[in-house]
């Protein structure tokens, strides 16, 4: 009530899980846009306020939460504006300190005591959990693709990050770690936002930008500040590898950009899996 009087209106880019609108001058709102990301608000409101102090780059901290009524069925939350440039309208900024800088924060995110965190399943789309368990539609996509791709070596580097699952305790997982959900300001790593698969399990799948945005040098420079075990980043390399499969497959049911991101990725992966 103390927040009806501003103005709302809709953001310039709203995600998929949530309809996000401005609220004044320096709020938004999430609402849920379906009952599969329902879960995430109460999630996000325990959590995000715990991690935060621990670290080192902005992350959204919720101001309020709304209650479910006749016009909309699910709790919604409230947050503080985070001003900032997404990758794509910034492209002076230079991805090896943009790779340090996001490489540094998973450090710090994956040091945070995972005590009572949300565990890795359905809730989170699986991520932090294991990448097998999109094994059978993986080989499918590998299958009907047989005439554009390698088949043999896909499926090579396919299996190589599902050979082994991570063995150690759990960590925080962001679960979406992609360039939409980084903001920059002064060309530096200002603010990662939009936590909805937030969980603790396997850290690999938050690897994959390695191959979604990085270059071989910047990928580089990821990979030596975080310094993952090589099976980590096998299976984050499997976890990329997946998703650029999956909008090959059905390139017909997506947008233009997101195809050629796809392909762009399934390239990157083919060339740093050959000189790994």
């Amino acid at each position: 009530p103390q927040w009806s009087n501003l103005v709302i209106r809709p953001v310039e880019m709203s995600g998929w899980d949530n309809r996000t609108f401005h609220l004044g001058d320096d709020k938004l709102v999430r609402l849920p846009s379906a009952e599969n990301y329902a879960g995430q608000v109460e999630k996000e409101q325990e959590w995000l306020p715990k991690l935060a102090p621990f670290l080192p780059n902005k992350i959204p901290v919720p101001l309020g939460m709304g209650t479910p009524n006749e016009n909309y069925p699910w709790k919604w939350s409230v947050y503080r504006w985070i001003e900032g440039k997404t990758i794509a309208s910034s492209p002076e900024v230079d991805l090896c300190v943009l790779a340090k800088d996001l490489a540094n924060f998973l450090v710090a995110l994956q040091s945070v005591d995972p005590k009572g965190g949300p565990v890795a399943g359905p809730q989170s789309f699986y991520r932090g959990g294991s990448v097998t368990v999109y094994d059978s539609e993986t080989r499918h996509a590998i299958r009907v693709l047989n005439n554009k791709i390698n088949p043999s070596l896909v499926t090579e580097i396919w299996e190589a990050g599902c050979v082994h699952t991570w063995s150690e305790e759990p960590v925080w997982v962001h679960g979406d770690i992609s360039a939409g959900n980084l903001l920059i300001n002064n060309n530096r790593l200002d603010a990662v936002i939009d936590f909805g698969q937030l969980c603790i399990g396997d850290p690999a799948c938050d690897l994959v930008i390695a191959w979604t945005l990085f270059d071989a040098e910047s990928r580089r420079v990821f990979h030596d500040t975080f310094l993952p075990d090589p099976y980590t980043w096998a299976r984050a390399r499997s976890w990329a590898l997946w998703k650029a499969l999956i909008v090959m497959l059905n390139v017909e049911q997506t947008n233009i950009v997101e195809a050629n991101q796809a392909h762009r990725t399934f390239e990157n992966i083919l060339s740093e899996y050959g000189g790994a």
